[in-house]
């Protein structure tokens, strides 16, 4: 099988080795908007909480502006992973979303994206506020005008601190002159979407936004038993903004947006199945297997025919939105800034959570309601002396409360227990867990609050250096209780065990508070005015939680309440780096090297002392140590005037440096749950070579222009489950994305696209089913999609 890597790795090297060294993004996202322009234009960024060219921040970031966002069909953050090596992402659905930066965030998705009582190790910002839970960052954009993602410990001067990295997102501000912008696309599976925002003047010392994005899609995944196409997309988001400026000394912008998703999603398909040391009747496959023994076979084995038979509900209505208000008071010396918001997310999703035409799992779905606070103030020096700082405060308070529900359905007690259980070998009933299932309540509190600061000082006119540190303090409070009902009555004690052993009641309290310092050192020298060297040192961490989705037992079945707390995670990073700024401002050429250790980091762990249920045969917590290591280059050039190629590539070697008690992987799992070593393994979820590459052109041709936009993306292969298993391998592959049009003077475009260009198929990411019976489901790549735009810009 051929390399999907290779191909575009070639073309992007053969750019790289035109120039000396390879180098690292600052894109240049408006190059093709002017067809005349003779240089990259200079690329502003906030990654200091000051506004700066990237190629004076002496870190390591990648800036994808919102010209590039409106010519790629990057419509949420999903898309960023086609335009930025080093950003991973994964979602079986919007709850259980994860990113990661260098393989680190949370990786593991289904154990800690769904708990409640932890936090994501890439931070998420949209405006300056800090957007608590991943699930958020699924929606789509609807007026964005950069991401900047951010890579390395940001405990300084974000709001939280995060151990990977953040994603900074800023949308577009109200304009004092009139503008607007409009889109209509229509595409394969009756892909709908609009687009549109309105900004001008109320009066000279107000300006106010509209926009909004409405999506609409078919499901692209065909339900054989229902007749339904699954995986829909519904979406609509609505912002409305404020700017106040009364004077040159003081603004006031006020934000309030509201977006919701509701959709018959999200399924997964057979991928394949694995084998383990577990009895026969115990496995899925095989003449004494599950299915054999139910009779049943998938829809397909091929889960690129996109075909699923699941016979339980499903679909998703989750919402969000809040209130922000952000002001800024230039005192003459230093500029006094203001972040207040409130922001909500409600969550309600339902799925079959065995993923099989078999009524095993009849529902599962867990409604969630947060409510987030956060009030920030900063004061950041004006001027370019040699001494320039940031300091300030920051608080955050969190309310998230939920509602885990699950039911088990006529072929759970075979699927799940088998035909007899104990040691007497009690014969089970077909109907044990017919109607039996969870009910219960969780509520989770957070506050945090930290005092901040960073100091440049410009030693000689060419070497700066830099030193910030941040003390955060935080506590957390978390309350858990299920009960267990249903099923048919029965006295049998091996019986009432057996089916507790799939669901038992629980019920469990924790609180956990800690302070720590993070901080970040580093010196930036000027080599050239078109030259800058920079070496770091940054110290961070991810916040520690509190498990809310259930604890392991002790022998006498009762919670063990020393697992309820996890602890933070330490990240140490070392980072050099070189940008460069060539050619007249035609090449932009960057590269990064970097080392993270990272102790206590957050994984799932097994302890055989401990009586594990079937579901929680594992359990989040800390394992001693981390390591990741890697390169970082990225190339944005100016070829003719018109035409504008990047390219950037990522490659990164991480891996578990001790982890004593491990998941084991499915083909030595036996009978019994046993923990395994994984020290020494690589870690999961990071593709050792990840490479982006694009090219716009743009041409005049009468009174207007035709332009054309392609970018690609490729990504080696990983393991998609923390318990490395050689069955939870995913493939490498390779994404292409184009799309050509007309633009016509008076600011009408006619555009054809297509996402997916070649067709690739590949797997998104994959879930063990419950139970460990060796199947393995996966969610795979949208199929080929094919549309056209009409769009207006006023």
């Amino acid at each position: 099988m051929s390399n999907p890597v290779r191909p575009v790795l070639c073309a992007s090297l053969a750019l790289c080795l035109a120039v000396p060294v390879a180098a690292q993004q600052a894109p240049a996202d408006q190059a093709a908007e002017a067809d005349d322009a003779d240089s990259l234009p200079e690329v502003i960024v906030t990654a200091r909480r000051r506004a700066e060219d990237a190629q004076r921040v002496p870190a390591a970031l990648s800036v994808v502006g919102g010209d590039l966002i409106d010519q790629s069909y990057t419509v949420n953050t999903q898309g960023l992973t086609t335009l930025i090596p080093s950003l991973n992402y994964s979602s079986a659905n919007p709850r259980n979303t994860a990113f990661t930066i260098r393989g680190l965030g949370s990786s593991v998705v289904a154990v800690s994206q769904a708990n409640d009582g932890l936090e994501p190790g890439v931070g998420f910002y949209v405006d300056q506020v800090y957007h608590a839970r991943p699930a958020t960052a699924a929606f789509d954009f609807a007026d964005v005008e950069q991401i900047e993602e951010l890579r390395g410990p940001q405990g300084t001067l974000f709001g939280k601190n995060t151990t990977a990295g953040a994603l900074n997102i800023t949308t577009r501000a109200p304009s004092f002159t009139q503008q607007g912008f409009a889109e209509l696309s229509y595409g394969d599976f009756d892909f709908v979407q609009a687009r549109g925002w309105v900004s001008g003047p109320i009066t000279d010392s107000i300006a106010y936004r509209v926009s909004g994005v409405l999506t609409r899609r078919d499901g692209v995944i065909d339900n054989i038993r229902t007749g339904r196409d699954t995986n829909t997309l519904g979406t609509q988001a609505v912002r409305g903004q404020l700017l106040f400026r009364p004077d040159d000394t003081i603004q006031m912008r006020v934000i309030a947006d509201v977006t919701n998703f509701q959709a018959y999603c999200c399924g997964q398909v057979y991928l394949r199945t694995g084998t383990s040391q577990r009895a026969a009747n115990r496995q899925f496959s095989g003449p004494a297997g599950l299915a054999a023994q139910f009779g049943y076979a998938p829809a397909s084995t091929n889960p690129y025919d996109r075909v699923t038979d699941i016979d339980g509900p499903l679909g998703v209505d989750t919402n969000e939105g809040g209130v922000s208000a952000i002001t800024d008071w230039n005192l003459g010396f230093a500029t006094l800034t203001s972040v207040t918001a409130w922001r909500f997310w409600n969550w309600d999703a339902e799925n079959d959570r065995d993923y099989t035409g078999l009524p095993v799992q009849l529902s599962q779905h867990i409604p969630s309601r947060q409510d987030q606070y956060s009030q920030e103030l900063r004061l950041a020096s004006n001027g370019a002396g040699p001494l320039t700082y940031v300091v300030g405060l920051y608080g955050f308070r969190q309310k998230l409360v939920g509602r885990p529900i699950s039911i088990y359905g006529p072929a759970a007690a075979r699927y799940l227990i088998g035909t007899t259980t104990g040691a007497a070998n009690t014969p089970v009933p077909a109907n044990l867990l017919d109607g039996y299932g969870q009910d219960g309540r969780t509520d989770f509190r957070s506050l945090s609050y930290a005092a901040f600061g960073e100091v440049n000082w410009r030693i000689v006119p060419a070497v700066t250096a830099t030193v910030g540190l941040r003390y955060t303090q935080e506590e957390k409070d978390g309350y858990y209780a299920t009960t267990v009902a249903g099923g048919p009555a029965t006295t049998s004690a091996a019986l009432i065990a057996a089916r507790l052993g799939v669901l038992r009641p629980q019920s469990y309290e924790a609180h956990d508070s800690d302070g720590s310092l993070s901080g970040r050192g580093n010196i930036a020298w000027q080599v050239t005015g078109n030259v800058m060297a920079y070496a770091s040192y940054a110290r961070g961490f991810k916040s520690g939680g509190i498990n809310m989705s259930g604890l392991p037992l002790d022998n006498a079945n009762r919670p063990v309440l020393a697992t309820a707390v996890v602890r933070p995670e330490r990240n140490e990073t070392y980072e050099i780096g070189l940008k460069n700024t060539l050619f007249d401002r035609r090449l932009i050429f960057n590269v990064d090297g970097f080392y993270t250790k990272v102790r206590d980091f957050q994984a799932t762990v097994v302890e055989n002392s401990l009586t594990q249920t079937v579901q929680l045969r594992g359990y989040l917590s800390n394992i001693p140590q981390v390591t990741v290591k890697g390169i970082e280059a990225d190339v944005t050039a100016l070829i003719l005037p018109g035409l504008s190629a990047r390219t950037s590539v990522a490659w990164s070697d991480g891996e578990y440096s001790d982890y004593p008690a491990g998941p084991c992987p499915l083909e030595v799992q036996t009978a019994t749950t046993t923990r395994c070593s994984l020290t020494g393994r690589r870690l999961a979820s990071l593709p050792r070579l990840a490479l982006t590459a694009g090219l716009d052109y743009s041409r005049p041709v009468g009174d207007g222009a035709v332009f054309v936009h392609v970018d690609t993306a490729s990504r080696s292969g990983y393991n998609g489950d923390p318990s490395l298993s050689r069955f939870t391998y995913i493939r490498g592959y390779n994404l292409t994305n184009a799309n050509i049009g007309y633009r016509f003077a008076d600011g009408l475009e006619l555009i054809v696209w297509a996402r997916n260009l070649l067709g690739a198929d590949y797997i998104q990411n994959l879930t063990i089913q419950a139970g460990n019976s060796g199947l393995i489901l996966g969610s795979p790549s949208d199929p080929r999609t094919i549309g056209g735009t009409v769009r207006f810009r006023m």
